[in-house]
């Protein structure tokens, strides 16, 4: 097929640079729109309370009759844990493997999403033609199966996203590579490569999954006790290990946690996962096995790995609890920014007497290639422009440098932030200004009604505290019926803090007396005056600021 003259192609992320998780990346044809992914990020440390962040698609939204597509590339959370937020807003067909359709289909469910949306599978030798592109797809190793890289071949030359990937020489079971289709891109002319950054900071190459399956079954035979392994949700590959190595060893697999669950019973289905009979047993029977005989397999509530471990640790786990003599098997590498609570949780287990299996032992390796496999995939595809992805600001300029270390000159590469926009015409980049982003916060069923103002209310509330001042006038006789009464919560211990507080009470009732004989009954002046005098006062007093919060009543 011929693909039709193209005049303009835009090219920009949403979420995904600058940063891991949270990847969508958008390319306009002309007027067609191609949406890449649609991922959630794990909140930072600042989001108090959040649970989850998801990218603003308000662009997508006002564009949405021009949106032909949106392309998942694999099943993992920060891919397609953001497609049912995407679909209540936008009615486009949806491509993807049978494994990642299968995922985002209980995505939909989990969250009540009923969507006129078209879900169409692909496998990695599917085309998809539109007017002025054809899509293509490879296969890539990954650490789920059914992960495939996107190609769109335009009339400038192809736009290809690897999505995550690795080489890996020696894969487990069925996982292949399209080495040869990725290298008949490359010679048929790639305009622009946007690819997986997460460790180009790392030399060499990541380990072979092959390997972390022998060392995973060498633990599970040689454990004395119980067996306890944390994973990843999704990371169907090291599940099926751990399966395979309970099988081996003789015990039974118990499976804590829904998500855990529905990923299992998806894959199991589907036939990506084999569960050998009577291999399962419920959480609630493991008191009727001897401690050699079992094996625990866990994640967090929201599919990741070290929320449930905590609690474990902690002895605050509603089904199990860690104990002397368990052996904890940590199948999987820190996220970027928790490595604090990975390691306090790692101290916790030891603490509660577990012998603890993780970094030392090869019993988990990356889904993402090292700086040699970022090398060869740059290499095969000689992309003419080439933008790193997912990954944070550190990560993308690394890839950058390994871009300029195979050939691709400083001035052919875009380290872009999200909503920057690079444009093609005539085979040729430039900046094409900038798309309006953000980050949409969901808290509990909330979705983005958290703001930046109240996240920065709960940093207060968590720093220095809040102080209610309760008082009750009478606006006729113009003077104060009750109170003023002060409350401190998370400021100062009130037992402790009589004369402070005594003071601050003498202050406001002298505030409200003067207020009303300068007939100032404005309830929102009354408020402020309150407000910015105690705020003076408490700060010269305990060199902390509270939030202060006045409630005024009238009878």
């Amino acid at each position: 097929m011929r693909t039709k003259q193209v005049e303009k192609i835009r090219v920009f992320s949403l979420g995904g640079v600058g940063e891991i998780g949270k990847n969508m990346y958008v390319v306009e044809i002309d007027d067609d729109i191609f949406v890449i992914d649609a991922g959630v990020m794990f909140p930072e440390d600042e989001m108090l309370g959040i649970d989850k962040v998801i990218p603003d698609i308000t662009y997508l939204v006002e564009r949405q009759e021009r949106i032909k597509a949106i392309f998942l590339t694999h099943g993992h959370e920060e891919h397609i844990g953001a497609i049912a937020y995407v679909l209540k807003k936008i009615t486009a067909p949806v491509y993807g493997t049978k494994l990642t359709l299968g995922l985002a289909e209980e995505k939909l469910r989990e969250h009540g999403v009923t969507s006129s949306a078209p879900f169409v599978e692909i496998r990695s030798d599917s085309e998809v033609v539109f007017e002025k592109a054809k899509v293509t797809f490879f296969r890539t190793i990954h650490s789920i199966p059914d992960s495939v890289g996107i190609s769109i071949h335009t009339s400038q030359g192809a736009i290809v996203y690897t999505s995550d990937f690795k080489f890996d020489q020696t894969p487990y079971g069925m996982n292949r590579v399209d080495l040869g289709k990725m290298a008949r891109i490359g010679e048929q002319g790639v305009l622009c490569l946007l690819s997986d950054s997460t460790n180009a900071e790392k030399p060499g190459y990541t380990g072979s999954d092959t390997l972390v399956a022998q060392e995973i079954a060498d633990v599970v035979y040689n454990a004395e006790g119980r067996v306890i392994v944390a994973c990843y949700a999704s990371n169907i590959t090291r599940i099926q290990q751990v399966l395979h190595a309970a099988k081996a060893s003789g015990r039974k697999v118990a499976i804590v946690g829904k998500s855990m669950h529905k990923v299992m019973d998806i894959a199991v289905r589907l036939g990506y996962l084999y569960l050998p009979d009577k291999l399962t047993i419920s959480i609630h029977d493991i008191e009727r096995y001897e401690d050699r005989e079992l094996l625990i397999l866990t994640t967090g509530g929201h599919g990741e790995p070290m929320g449930a471990l905590a609690r474990m640790a902690k002895q605050a786990h509603k089904q199990i609890n860690i104990k002397e003599g368990d052996t904890v098997i940590v199948a999987a590498s820190v996220m970027p920014g928790y490595e604090l609570l990975f390691s306090k949780t790692i101290d916790a287990l030891y603490r509660a007497g577990a012998n603890v299996v993780y970094g030392q032992r090869k019993v988990h390796v990356s889904g993402h290639g090292c700086q040699e496999e970022l090398k060869l995939m740059l290499n095969l595809m000689k992309p003419k422009y080439f933008i790193p992805v997912h990954g944070e600001y550190r990560m993308q300029k690394a890839h950058a440098n390994l871009a300029k270390a195979v050939g691709i000159s400083e001035e052919r590469t875009f380290l872009i932030d999200k909503g920057d926009v690079i444009e093609f015409r005539n085979g040729q980049a430039r900046s094409g200004g900038k798309v309006p982003y953000g980050n949409i916060l969901i808290d509990g069923l909330g979705i983005g009604d958290v703001g930046n103002i109240v996240l920065r209310d709960r940093r207060l509330l968590s720093q220095d505290g809040i102080l209610i001042v309760v008082v009750t006038l009478s606006k006729e006789a113009k003077k104060i019926i009750a109170g003023p009464e002060i409350i401190s919560r998370g400021f100062v211990y009130v037992r402790e803090s009589e004369t402070l507080l005594d003071e601050a009470t003498k202050m406001v009732t002298n505030i409200v007396n003067q207020c009303m004989q300068d007939y100032i009954i404005e309830w929102s002046s009354l408020k402020l005056n309150i407000r910015e005098a105690l705020n003076q006062f408490l700060f010269e007093k305990t060199k902390r600021k509270p939030m202060i919060l006045p409630i005024i009543m009238e009878i």
